[in-house]
């Protein structure tokens, strides 16, 4: 079989020539770059995920998108069993494989690591990998490479699933490991069901001037997320979505789209003056972030931003809120106590009046290193994680542990699903559970979760922007010769080389009230981001400016 395996791979490596010179590098959104070069890098990609398939004994899933990245850009990622991201031990491989330079090579790199990881070719296991991509033109070129790479391991199956959201595929493969039904119709079956559900429970309230209408305006930025909105309102009720930035006529991701939007801090094409007073929500290309915000003005496109921050810290208090109500009904011997560790898990990138915020709230608040995985792993550790972005990509962890608990009590031979407050907090998480997507950011399940717990609370966009102030802040990025010289340590907010600079960087930190400031390498350029928050924006573009020509001086 072996032998076979090899001469399978000589000849589909032999169609795949790579670029001399280009190198990339697995992150956090998996292989990214200008599609007319990721050819040789998506067929290599389809080989990675049949053989973490064939590991596992699972479905995997393999994405083409480039998210927010230009339309011209594209990119591919694996989607572990789990429905995260791949092991992070699979990167080193995922790299060296990419980089391969004759279909030799590439037969000595599979058969290393096949041997290294106990993989076997032909035996009992079957690999299945489902597929899916974005609306970008390279889309379809690049997926039948995967299909390609996917193919020269033998027995591996790939199963296209069609134009999708990243996040729905994620789902899929998630749901599908459990055995649980996972087409697109099931999904937007459950996205409805849930949101009807969690909203039929909301508590009776007089109608106040702060209540949200029902009217959201989508900013879709001409990605994926436009057509799968038009499903998902079908089957709605007390909401209006409108869906702007559909793609039928603007561009991917160009002056749309919630990078821009948080980035910016301005309107993205399609809002402006009219929309003053209107709750809006941006969407990335592929539906994995959003961002909230508010057009404050009758003459400019200046906005009112509600960022991965402030949508963390709604969930976390309307969570804590049932929690609490459980406890205080357990308190009165209501049943047996209902003990759960919550947590919210949030980069340096976080403004530090949403830590304090969070912690005000009483709920332990953990930090990791920028990106997504890291992330994702701290919040499994919880029986709640929740964790957010600042750009808006997150979601809330449920543990098998609480998902059991609470099942227990909806079990229960007096439960009654019309009965009392604490009832119906109960019915509230189980709700949230079925509503979120719990294997990666999803923007819309997460904005009809924003959606459930506004109408929850009777607040408007304007309420909920007023829960905290965020402290002026500024980001920067310094070029230099060599990123790699800077190391950090305690979620990338301390420098630990070279030695002395971050004792520079507190020396200047010292000056402002409120002062917050740290250094990092960028993962995919040489230069230094530096991130920077005071009382003031005047103090914070001071800060942020000295310390860039701190780092500058001695690594320019």
């Amino acid at each position: 079989m072996e032998d076979q395996q090899i001469a399978t791979l000589l000849t589909s490596s032999a169609q795949f020539t790579p670029i001399p010179g280009f190198k990339i590098t697995y992150g956090t959104a998996g292989f990214r770059a200008n599609a007319s070069v990721l050819s040789s890098t998506v067929f290599c990609a389809g080989i990675l995920a049949a053989l973490r398939s064939l590991k596992t004994g699972k479905m995997v899933g393999l994405m083409i998108t480039a998210s927010h990245n230009p339309i011209d850009d594209n990119g591919v990622k694996i989607a572990d069993p789990s429905g995260g991201m791949m092991a992070q031990t699979w990167e080193p491989f995922a790299d060296a494989l990419v980089g391969f330079q004759s279909p030799e090579e590439l037969v000595q790199l599979v058969l290393e690591f096949t041997k290294k990881e106990k993989i076997s070719f032909g035996g009992p296991k079957s690999a299945v990998i489902l597929l899916g991509r974005d609306t970008r033109p390279s889309g379809k070129s690049l997926l039948e490479c995967a299909k390609r790479g996917i193919a020269s391991i033998i027995g591996a199956v790939a199963i296209n699933m069609g134009i999708l959201t990243t996040p729905q595929l994620h789902w899929m493969v998630r749901c599908r490991n459990k055995d649980i039904n996972a087409s697109e119709y099931d999904y937007f079956k459950q996205l409805s069901k849930s949101f009807m559900s969690l909203v039929g429970l909301n508590p009776l309230k007089e109608t106040t001037s702060s209540k949200p209408n029902s009217t959201l305006l989508i900013d879709a930025a001409n990605g994926v997320g436009g057509e799968k909105l038009h499903e998902v309102k079908k089957s709605l009720m007390g909401i209006e979505l409108q869906v702007r930035n559909s793609g039928k006529e603007g561009i991917l991701n160009d002056g749309v789209g919630a990078d821009f939007v948080q980035k910016e801090k301005v309107a993205p094409q399609g809002f402006g003056p009219s929309d003053v007073g209107m709750r809006c929500v941006s969407l990335d290309g592929d539906a994995d972030r959003f961002v909230y915000f508010r057009v404050i003005s009758t003459d400019s496109n200046k906005i009112d931003l509600i960022d991965g921050d402030k949508i963390l810290s709604l969930f976390a208090l309307f969570i804590k809120a049932q929690l609490n109500i459980l406890q205080k009904m357990d308190d009165k011997g209501a049943g047996d106590q209902f003990v759960t560790r919550i947590g919210v898990v949030q980069t340096a990138y976080a403004n530090g009046a949403s830590t304090d915020y969070l912690r005000q709230l009483g709920l332990e608040v953990a930090f990791t290193p920028t990106g997504v995985k890291y992330l994702h792993e701290k919040a499994a550790e919880y029986d709640i994680g929740i964790y957010f972005e600042a750009n808006g990509h997150g979601t809330i962890l449920f543990s098998d542990t609480f998902l059991s608990m609470i099942e227990a009590r909806v079990n229960e031979p007096m439960f009654s699903s019309t009965g009392s407050e604490y009832e119906r907090a109960i019915l509230r998480l189980v709700a949230v559970t079925q509503l979120i997507n719990q294997a990666v950011g999803d923007a819309l399940s997460g904005l009809l979760l924003v959606e459930a717990i506004l109408q929850y609370m009777g607040w408007s966009i304007e309420t909920w922007s007023k829960l905290y102030r965020d402290l002026p802040s500024r980001q920067l990025k310094i070029k230099v010769a060599d990123r790699t010289a800077v190391i950090t340590a305690n979620a990338e907010t301390q420098v630990v080389k070279p030695f002395g600079l971050q004792k520079m960087i507190d020396s200047e930190t010292a000056k402002y009230t409120k002062g917050r400031c740290f250094i990092r390498p960028s993962g995919t350029e040489d230069v230094i981001r530096v991130y920077a928050e005071a009382s003031t924006q005047e103090a914070v573009d001071t800060l942020a400016q000295s310390v860039g020509q701190i780092v500058g001086d001695i690594l320019g």
